[in-house]
């Protein structure tokens, strides 16, 4: 907003729906980190988001520094941090749900490469395919 670019805030739950409704047209995301394979790891959601934009014909763009790049490590390699429970079952240290109840609150996911449009980093573009436009770009 302070840069003159129109906000609307949702809550991740409304994702479908608005992608569904074409109120947006086009989805730019971040990156913890993409493998040289174009894998991207990210906040939980993100590989939600990606399926949807694929199935509704919206762009699914990652926007990611080249330092975010992982040019050595296998999608198995990845390991994906669980956060404790009680983030999901506790707010202001009162509980929401049933306090024995499991927890499953992984804090990424990784999102396949075709599901992405490109990658845009501070130097360049990517497009697919990505294990070729990624080593490429790195000299590798």
């Amino acid at each position: 907003m302070k840069d003159k670019i129109p906000v609307t805030l949702i809550t991740d739950n409304m994702v479908g729906y608005v992608l569904q409704k074409k109120l947006i047209n086009k989805v730019i995301v971040g990156a913890d980190r993409v493998l040289a394979d174009g894998y991207v790891i990210n906040k939980i959601g993100t590989l939600t988001i990606a399926v949807l934009a694929k199935y509704f014909n919206i762009p699914f763009y990652v926007a990611a520094p080249s330092s975010t790049f992982d040019l050595k490590s296998k999608l198995e390699e990845v390991k994906i941090e669980e956060r404790n429970p009680k983030e999901v079952k506790k707010i202001n240290n009162f509980y929401i749900t049933v306090p024995k109840v499991k927890v499953l609150n992984p804090a990424f996911d990784a999102t396949p490469p075709e599901l992405v449009t490109a990658i845009i980093t501070e130097k360049a573009v990517l497009k697919p395919p990505y294990n070729e436009a990624i080593p490429k770009f790195f000299k590798v």
